[in-house]
């Protein structure tokens, strides 16, 4: 029924998925996910858990990553608005380091599909968001590994002048790309 559109992003592997959205004098009706619209669009995945959090205007959650069970996300806001943000964390990857954000909104409906090797975090904008996502692998919370949100190594533009920010001990104790990932 619904179809997607995929706009690839310059970080390879990343997508920013609008899918069509039905409106009449009733409201609104969105297909978000169908695994038949994904594959013929090329995003060929198998999700295994869904996940969804309710936060306040300037929590910011992440940089969250699992080293050996990696997760590829598809990530949306069910209300409200967040900036989500993914950084390549892939060892050989051109771009590794680099990020990309976007917004997030019940209004834009958009997607954001984050594939395995990425770190994933997001900040919400509005005075409220319910965040939804789902996931390629199972939540190991002995499997996961985290950057810190303002790395200057990574130089993620968030657009949080003005805004208190509120974030787990958790998050605030990560440390940079330079520090968490050392190379031969």
């Amino acid at each position: 029924m619904g179809k997607i559109t995929v706009e690839r992003c310059e970080i390879e592997g990343l997508c920013v998925i609008t899918p069509t959205v039905f409106k009449d004098d009733r409201g609104y009706f969105v297909e978000t996910y169908n695994q038949n619209d994904f594959k013929e669009a090329g995003l060929d995945m198998v999700f295994v858990q869904d996940n969804q959090s309710k936060s306040s205007k300037g929590v910011l959650r992440g940089l969250h990553f699992q080293k050996e069970h990696p997760q590829g996300k598809l990530v949306r806001v069910l209300s409200g608005e967040v900036y989500d943000v993914a950084v390549d964390l892939r060892k050989n990857s051109k771009t590794f380091g680099k990020y990309f954000g976007v917004r997030l909104s019940d209004e834009n409906k958009k997607q954001f599909y984050i594939p395995k090797g990425f770190a994933h975090g997001f900040v919400v904008l509005s005075d409220e968001a319910v965040f939804a996502y789902k996931c390629t692998d199972f939540y190991h919370p002995n499997d996961e590994g985290g950057l810190i949100y303002n790395d200057p190594d990574i130089g993620i533009d968030w657009p949080i002048e003005g805004i208190d920010l509120i974030m787990s001990d958790k998050d605030t104790k990560w440390k940079g790309l330079k520090e968490t990932f050392k190379f031969d």
